[in-house]
């Protein structure tokens, strides 16, 4: 075993030795030299290491990590040829206790391993291992992974460096190869390592490292993992969990903005090609495009778009010019806004003359355009009303043929309008999102039934008209044009349209809500409303279902029965128990005294429908409403703001400024514009498009030509907000560590200040302990210096036994008194009447004794020598009493 090379010993060492039982302590302790000898020595044994040795050798290795002892570390890496499975587990471990330097000796010795195909992306194969189950750390952690969730920055940039990634996991209805194996070999190892990977990449200190655009990132993989709460929700609460936590890394780096000119920067551009269709949507003139401000709002980051240096960005540019507005009082406000009400004919045709006039540019401020917008809307609906009004008025004639078209058809002009209105959006932002946003929706709806509605007076117009005109006196000519309503068919086009036009007039009325989010109070409730709205139509699916069932049920009960007036009939039966919801029915249509059993069964049966509806499903929607509106009021100030955001957006674009029913006419301004677009595709002049920008972007490169000063501008930017975030979060861990400690030192004074207390209680029945052995003690003395001088008369220089045993005895009291010293406060008392009554005990025994012995021997002590126990006793007490 002499003769064997270094090498040779690391390999024995490594698959053929016994764990040496003696190598724990030797760690704990920090025994380098016996850790050595341990290492060295070996029986010459040749034994095939088993799995709870294996187990062992990589305690040893983590338990050296763990205590911080780098000699330790060396030594078992020097003396031990370790594997892959231990380096792993002990890179684990050192990222796990926070030491970096430790981190980066292993990274060498892995650097070492590297000619035997040592690979570092195969970490996350540990899925694959059966041995490794009795690790502490959870399936897929890698030591980049743990490092992550830990927002270890110093670590993951060392582990970066050397070529650790976290590969991105793939799609959940992946079924690739290595996808299958997972699932089928172990599908909660699979599961699990999935979600720590997805906690890796979630983390701030993967975001700040690995991305060249952290805040881009952390959209994207927020709107990945709500996306992956709804398909994997058995593991929902985690994926929203790291959804939130992308959401609040957004918000915390768009806080680290110092100035204006980095908040522009980050909020008008993403840097993403794909992402080019929002650059598209120009904005007025003057206006930034805030691209990246839009990405969030299309991504659903709430919390981004309510920060106050985005609203204050939002704000400005809402009111433009107009400085005084947001400081005026709501009643100057109203009295602007009656104003333009009023005005708003004259106001557009000034804009459709001279749009680059000083009122013309007024005008397309984003707070005017939807000030003049609004009042479009207003008299919209005091048309409607109007219409109403008159088909009151004149109810015979709307009720006839005879009814005039042009009466019931002035809303049409602002009906055009707005579907212009709506091909421009479209054009402007796309099919895909426009169709993103519900009243998008609720327009293209509205205005396809105030069409159709139009469309079908025209066919009955057109279609009696032809009809007289070629065939005169004919049944079909009569029906058009003189045949009343008693006598019209159930599909007649005139019922469909006035149909049409009085569910469309009130949707027309609901469509208002949309201005409701620019004033904070409605805005809240609008969004209550809205989130209600939801709750119902889940409910309904639920109470559609019942409702079914007992329908079917009570019907079939009373169907053979023709007694029953109101029952039996799906339409009847369906009445009856609709309005029992809502308490208005008469329960007495469920009698039938003819029948008794039928009649049993359907009270019963009624019963249960009245148990189930109202007192169970009616209570349960109240509480979801409840609870909608309870989280609605929780996060008032950020729902209210993200909706007012998009509210604001919405008036930026460009173009638009015309309400309806203005926007029909074209302006020179359009024709303008179409001639320029004519003459640029004729003479290929499209690269002369000149795109103001605006706030203008300063370059921060400096003379010296370095590589970060070649970078653009936001990439500048994106870098600076992550180191003041990283520096940032340094300061905080340091702050927290030092109140930490200090919150130890805290408790620690405070058990010192405790132990002190106790000390000195049992300090003090001591002491009063002392005093009467003491006293005691001094007493005996006595006896003993008389009963000396008598023997001293007697016997010269010498002294008796019994003197000695005295002696002996006192001593026995002062080491029985050092051992109370060292005994509970509870028992003192009881000991001391113990100890008193033993010393009487021992006293007379000792009187015999000295009865005994005392005419047997003759003196061999002098009376220096019981001054010299005296002293010794007393230096005993002197030592009790300093301890």
């Amino acid at each position: 075993m002499e003769n064997l090379t270094p090498e040779q010993w690391r390999e024995i060492m490594n698959k053929k030795l016994q764990f040496p039982p003696e190598l724990i302590g030797a760690i704990q302790e920090g025994k380098i030299e016996l850790l050595c000898g341990l290492l060295k020595t070996g029986d010459g044994i040749v034994r095939q290491l088993e799995e709870s040795e294996d187990r062992q050798w990589r305690e040893a290795l983590n338990l050296s990590i763990r205590l911080g002892n780098e000699d330790a570390m060396v030594t078992l890496l020097q003396g031990v040829k370790f594997d892959f499975r231990q380096i792993h587990e002990a890179l684990l471990v050192a990222v796990d206790t926070n030491q970096p330097r430790v981190v980066k000796r292993l990274l060498d010795r892995l650097d070492q391993e590297k000619g035997n195909k040592m690979d570092v992306h195969s970490f996350s194969q540990a899925i694959f291992d059966h041995s490794i189950d009795n690790s502490q750390f959870a399936p897929g952690v890698t030591p980049l992974t743990l490092a992550c969730q830990k927002d270890l920055y110093d670590i993951v940039t060392m582990l970066t460096l050397k070529g650790h990634i976290i590969p991105w996991p793939h799609k959940i209805s992946c079924a690739c190869l290595e996808c299958r194996n997972g699932r089928q070999y172990d599908l909660l190892k699979f599961s699990l390592s999935r979600i720590n990977t997805y906690r890796g990449i979630a983390s701030r200190a993967f975001l700040s490292v690995t991305s060249d655009d952290a805040m881009l990132s952390a959209f994207s993989l927020s709107r990945e993992l709500r996306k992956l709460s709804q398909k994997e929700p058995e593991f929902k609460p985690q994926y929203l969990g790291l959804e939130q936590l992308c959401q609040d890394f957004a918000v915390e780096l768009l806080g680290m903005c110092r100035n204006q000119s980095e908040v522009t920067t980050i909020l008008n551009s993403c840097g993403d090609e794909s992402q080019d269709a929002l650059d598209q949507q120009a904005f007025e003139e003057g206006i930034p495009n805030l691209s990246r401000l839009r990405l969030a709002v299309n991504y659903n980051q709430k919390e981004f778009v309510a920060h106050p240096i985005c609203q204050q960005v939002l704000s400005s540019i809402w009111c433009g010019n107009l400085e005084g507005w947001r400081g005026s009082r709501t009643a100057w406000k109203l009295f602007v806004s009656v104003g333009i009400f009023l005005t708003m004919p004259l106001l557009c045709l000034v804009y459709w003359i001279a749009p680059k006039s000083k009122v013309g540019k007024i005008l397309r401020v984003p707070v005017i355009k939807f000030l003049l917008h609004s009042a479009s809307y207003l008299w919209f609906l005091i048309t409607l009303l109007g219409e109403s009004i008159t088909m009151e008025m004149y109810r015979d004639k709307f009720a006839s043929r005879q009814q005039n078209i042009l009466h019931s058809s002035f809303h049409m002009v602002w009906v055009v309008g707005f579907f212009w209105y709506e091909c421009k959006e479209v054009w402007i932002e796309g099919l895909r999102c426009y169709f993103l946003d519900w009243w998008n929706c609720l327009d293209m709806m509205v205005l396809s039934m105030y069409l159709a509605s139009f469309a079908l007076r025209v066919l009955i117009m057109l279609k009696g008209y032809l009809l007289c005109q070629e065939h005169s006196g004919t049944d079909d000519c009569v029906y058009f044009t003189q045949t009343v309503r008693e006598d019209w068919r159930q599909e007649d086009p005139q019922l469909i349209a006035e149909v049409l036009f009085a569910v469309t007039s009130m949707l027309s009325f609901t469509r208002l809500a949309y201005i409701l989010p620019a004033h904070e109070s409605l805005g809240t409730l609008q969004i209550s409303i809205g989130k209600m709205i939801d709750d119902m139509m889940r409910f309904m699916f639920i109470l559609m279902i019942i409702g079914t069932a007992f329908l079917c049920g009570i019907n079939n009960v009373y169907v053979p029965y023709v007694i029953s007036p109101h029952l039996g009939r799906f339409n009847e039966t369906f009445h009856f128990l609709f309005w029992t919801m809502f308490g208005v029915a008469n329960q007495d249509y469920v009698d039938m005294p003819q029948f008794m059993l039928a009649e049993f069964v359907g009270r019963i049966l009624y019963g249960i429908f009245t148990l189930v509806i109202v007192i169970v499903l009616l209570n349960m929607l109240i509480a979801m409403i409840t609870n909608t509106f309870q989280k609605i009021e929780d996060d008032a100030d950020v729902e209210w703001k993200f909706a007012r955001s998009k509210l604001y957006l919405s008036y930026f674009r460009e173009g638009l400024t015309m309400p309806v029913p203005f926007n029909i006419i074209p302006s020179p301004k359009a024709f303008f514009y179409i001639l320029r677009a004519i003459f640029r595709r004729i003479c290929c002049c499209c690269n002369c498009n000149s795109v103001q920008e605006y706030p203008p972007i300063t370059n921060m490169a400096n003379d010296k030509e370095s590589e970060e000063a070649q970078l653009p501008y936001r990439q500048q930017v994106i870098r600076a907000l992550v180191q003041r975030y990283i520096e940032s979060a340094r300061r905080e861990f340091e702050e927290t560590k030092r109140k930490d400690i200090g919150n130890r030192i805290t408790e620690l004074s405070k058990a010192i200040g405790r132990m002190h207390g106790d000390i000195k209680v049992i300090q003090q029945l001591l002491t009063e302990d002392e005093h009467s052995a003491m006293h005691q003690e001094e007493e005996e003395v006595d006896k003993v210096d008389s009963d000396t001088k008598q023997e001293t008369d007697m016997q010269q220089s010498q002294v008796t036994d019994c003197d000695v045993v005295k002696m002996e005895e006192g001593r026995v009291k002062v080491e029985s008194g050092d051992e109370r010293q060292t005994e509970k406060k509870e028992q003192l008392e009881a000991e001391k009447d113990e100890n008193t009554d033993n010393k009487i005990k021992s006293e007379g025994a000792a009187g015999n004794s000295c009865s005994n012995l005392e005419g047997k021997l003759k003196g061999e002590a002098t009376q220096d020598e019981v001054e010299k126990i005296k002293g010794r006793r007393g230096t005993q007490r002197g030592q009790r009493w300093t301890s």
